[in-house]
């Protein structure tokens, strides 16, 4: 089929988080919502890894559980295949649908059911999506799948407790292949796993990607696995898109003040000697963001337009998008892509 396989447009997301009604009574005070998420557009081809980084509060994680399903979105709608997932489908339709997506979720030990042992872990989606199976068939196939994530067969009578945090989350991996899903939003996965075993994971993730033909959106904050994981990258900035590039034209030539500063902030390991701008200041309060841009009280370039209007995710000269009015009005010099850091 032609067009992306996931669509997001204009999706926003926010949390009701005012003091109790009595509190609010005597105080004379409103009500007070937290912005998660402000505004998000971007689409994902099939095959592809889209990435999402961003400070920690930047709306990384819900827009992930938004995709999913776990939350509803303020406004805003979903499309997979063209498929709005807002119009709330059930029965039978919805059971195909949602077996097309999956999730990893960042800690493994808190994602598994300590409770149960692996094989019924992983058997769950099975007895869920594919009851024609027997119970023979069914632990052939969790065999299987325990396999293809690099642990043994064996290993289905063991409780998550049992395992490492990598096993952990090869059981998870196994987990959400069992429904035999095209789409998995990989919720930093790796995060809380040492740095060795990160590399473990991320290359059984890209190999499964090439066997399966899998399609990730993958959350982190770390700029160095998103450089070797992803397809495109999104940054975010308080629940906003704050641009979108592949990793080459990122990491050579980043267009908005924003990203250069988390790009500025990693160690430059080979000594380039390279101009570097500390990171400064801090994320403002989602609850009272900033008017405008929301970046414009840490931003050298800001200036009266920065502070009254909100920038849109427009074309940069690098071919990347950014939403930045410097970098719209050709204020701030950007390096053509390829060129070098």
């Amino acid at each position: 089929m032609s067009g992306p396989l996931l669509e997001v447009r204009n999706l926003s997301c926010s949390f009701d988080v005012s003091k109790p009604w009595l509190n609010r009574v005597i105080e004379g005070s409103p009500k007070a919502y937290l912005k998660a998420v402000d505004d998000v557009s971007f689409s994902v081809d099939r095959g592809e890894t889209f990435a999402l980084v961003g400070e920690s509060g930047s709306g990384k994680s819900t827009i992930a559980r938004l995709i999913v399903g776990l939350i509803k979105p303020t406004s805003g709608d979903i499309l997979f295949e063209g498929k709005s997932l807002k119009a709330g489908l059930e029965g039978g339709e919805a059971r195909r649908l949602r077996r097309r997506f999956q999730m990893i979720f960042q800690d493994p030990f808190a994602s598994l059911n300590p409770r149960w042992r692996v094989s019924s872990v992983i058997g769950e989606p099975l007895r869920v999506f594919e009851r024609g199976l027997s119970a023979a068939d069914r632990r052939k196939r969790v065999g299987e799948l325990l396999s293809l994530v690099g642990l043994s067969p064996e290993d289905g009578v063991k409780f998550p407790h049992e395992f490492s945090g990598g096993q952990r989350q090869r059981v998870a991996i196994a987990r959400a292949l069992a429904a035999r899903p095209d789409f998995i939003v990989c919720d930093e996965p790796t995060s809380a796993l040492d740095v060795s075993v990160q590399a473990q994971i991320l290359n059984l993730m890209k190999d499964l990607q090439s066997e399966f033909g899998l399609t990730y959106i993958f959350i982190s904050h770390d700029l160095s696995v998103v450089r070797h994981m992803a397809n495109r990258i999104g940054v975010l900035y308080l629940g906003r898109l704050a641009e979108v590039a592949p990793p080459r034209t990122l990491f050579s030539a980043p267009s908005h003040p924003y990203t250069r500063m988390l790009l500025d902030a990693v160690p430059d390991l080979e000594m380039t000697g390279r101009g570097r701008r500390r990171v400064e200041g801090e994320i403002p309060n989602p609850i009272a963001p900033p008017p405008g841009c929301t970046f414009h009280p840490r931003c050298p370039h800001a200036f009266d337009r920065c502070r009254v209007e909100k920038p849109e995710l427009k074309p940069s000269p690098t071919g990347a998008f950014a939403s930045c009015h410097g970098v719209e009005e050709g204020r701030i010099d950007v390096m053509p892509a390829g060129a070098p850091a």
